[in-house]
């Protein structure tokens, strides 16, 4: 019995295969799987194809330009601020997760809606608003300096403003991703551990750590892309990194050559993360060694920590969330006082909307087919289709818009200044989000409850249908919810590809912080964080229920 308590345990890669049926004659596996998946792939290599191109007019001066001593400072800043970010978001999402999860944590549910939203607040209103509040003539120094005659605060611009900001609104992606595999896990081993004399914190440590392995590394790995590309963030906290240099080089040359060069060196560096995530992500097995149903999950009762739990909790949301929404609701009302004129926000509103609800389904859609054989088919083809997806997500949005733009003027007129082209654009983003959370969700499958499927004469749809989509729903609904947030708050690609007059939340948004009317900038921003947790409450909400009821 001890040996079920070592992560050793799940050392072993399992064998067991799903096969597909066809499902009508002449429709091999091909088309309901590698077909697709392969299309996909070729879809995401565009703004790849593009870079290549545009580099490839560049003078020698430019890529000469590559090895300059002040490129390889920016370079090391960058991988700086990526292992900063990456590993303070770890800290704070894996213990988010599991205390909304799995613990007695009071007002769990509301903590469960709560936690996850900070990943609508755009980077550049983050950190606009975290200069303003604690900045060296902030909000905070002036009623510090009213009160007990402060009359600066330290500066908080450079590397620890930026990592404190992004650390704040990406830590979502990790705990979406742990907390859907929590919902997932059978927690017949942590029942084991504990029977056999193991407190809290060492089952945590030996059982369920190992568990949440890919989870965690499927979040680290959207996070440090995420910090790989921000542009927002960085420049208002004054610290270079190259998602930066690109955007100005791109907004302020004709000559496009040296950025696509800059550029270039982004996909290495987001090569040289993807392999790390491949060496981390090991080996193992990660499902149930039975074919029963899981049993309900269990919650450990906190005793003596649950106030300072409460506190951890209630301070993230406060610090990531609480915080911003109320410095900008008093704008808001600063300026509505002042006679400040807000204007009708239904049209942005329901744009937003739209696009973030169509783009949530294509990238669960496209990124299907490649989770399930990334998982289901290992293999060095299958693991590259599902790296390549994840390219885009560490370009800058500016560079897959602009490649668009390429690609729809020369090759596809119709499609130029269009919502399906500006659809097209978000999936590149934002794929790897939904294929992260459903591949985390499918290791969690056990192959032979598809094979027992298989065996009493259903077709791979009617399996999927059946059996795999109510086993990977919290996956589902984790990678639509990074999606549609993400989504939501996207400017570059809004702003270059949508349609005449297609106006979001995002763009009103940007137009107005772009002015320097922050009071006229509260309204959207307020709404845009409304808007996006709707529908993020009623997923989480849905998953509590469905894990209480099992």
């Amino acid at each position: 019995m001890a040996e079920l308590i070592e992560p050793q345990v799940f050392h072993k890669q399992t064998r067991s295969v799903w096969k597909p049926r066809t499902l009508l004659p002449g429709l091999p596996e091909m088309a309901l799987l590698w077909l697709p998946a392969l299309l996909v792939a070729a879809a995401m290599l565009l703004p790849i194809i593009y870079l290549l191109l545009r580099a490839g007019g560049a003078d020698l001066p430019a890529w000469q330009w590559l090895l300059r001593t002040r490129t390889l400072e920016i370079l090391g800043r960058t991988i700086l601020l990526v292992i900063g970010v990456t590993s303070a978001a770890m800290v704070v999402a894996v213990p988010l997760a599991w205390l909304t999860v799995r613990t007695d944590l009071p007002l769990g549910r509301l903590w469960s809606i709560l936690i996850p939203l900070p990943l609508v607040i755009p980077s550049y209103v983050g950190a606009y608003l975290f200069v303003s509040a604690l900045g060296p003539r902030g909000l905070l120094q002036s009623w510090l300096e009213a009160w007990f005659g402060v009359t600066r605060l330290p500066d908080i611009h450079g590397l620890p403003g930026a990592v404190i900001v992004l650390t704040l609104i990406s830590y979502p992606y990790i705990y979406l991703s742990v907390r859907a595999a929590l919902l997932k896990m059978d927690p017949t081993l942590e029942e084991a551990a504990r029977s056999l004399g193991h407190n809290l914190l060492k089952t945590f440590r030996r059982v369920t750590l190992p568990q949440l392995r890919p989870a965690i590394t499927v979040g680290s790995l959207l996070v440090a892309l995420y910090v790989l590309r921000d542009f927002g963030a960085v420049s208002i906290l004054r610290y270079d990194t190259f998602s930066r240099v690109i955007y100005i080089q791109y907004r302020s040359s004709f000559d496009r050559a040296s950025a696509a060069a800059l550029s270039l060196i982004l996909v290495a560096m987001t090569v040289v993360i993807l392999v790390l995530e491949i060496r981390t992500r090991g080996r193992s097995l990660y499902h149930s060694a039975s074919a029963t149903a899981s049993r309900p999950l269990a919650r450990f009762s906190l005793g003596a920590w649950r106030w300072p739990a409460l506190i951890f909790c209630a301070g993230v949301t406060g610090l990531a969330l609480l915080v911003p929404a109320g410095l900008l609701l008093y704008w808001l009302v600063r300026g509505i006082l002042a006679g400040e004129q807000i204007s009708n926000l239904w049209l942005a509103t329901r744009n937003s909307a739209l696009a973030s609800v169509l783009a949530a389904g294509f990238s669960l859609l496209a990124a299907l087919p490649v989770a399930v054989l990334n998982v289901r088919r290992p293999g060095r083809l299958s693991h590259l289709l599902e790296r390549v997806t994840y390219v885009g997500y560490a370009l800058p949005g500016i560079v897959i818009a602009l490649a668009l733009v390429f690609f729809g003027a020369n090759y596809a007129l119709s499609l130029y200044q269009t919502l399906p082209l500006l659809i097209f654009a978000y999936v590149v983003l934002f794929l790897p989000q939904a294929v992260g959370a459903l591949r985390a969700s499918i290791l969690q499958v056990q192959p032979s409850l598809e094979e027992a499927g298989r065996s009493l004469g259903h077709g791979p749809i009617r399996i999927f249908q059946k059996i795999t989509l109510p086993l990977i729903s919290p996956g589902v609904a984790a990678g639509a919810g990074l999606v549609f947030l993400t989504t939501m708050k996207e400017l570059p690609a809004t702003l270059i590809l949508a349609p005449i007059g297609f106006k979001t939340l995002a763009s009103g948004l940007w137009s107005a912080v772009s002015e320097a009317f922050f009071a006229k900038a509260a309204a959207p921003a307020l709404l845009l964080i409304l808007v996006s947790s709707l529908p993020m409450a009623i997923l989480i909400i849905k998953d509590q229920n469905k894990a209480s009821s099992q």
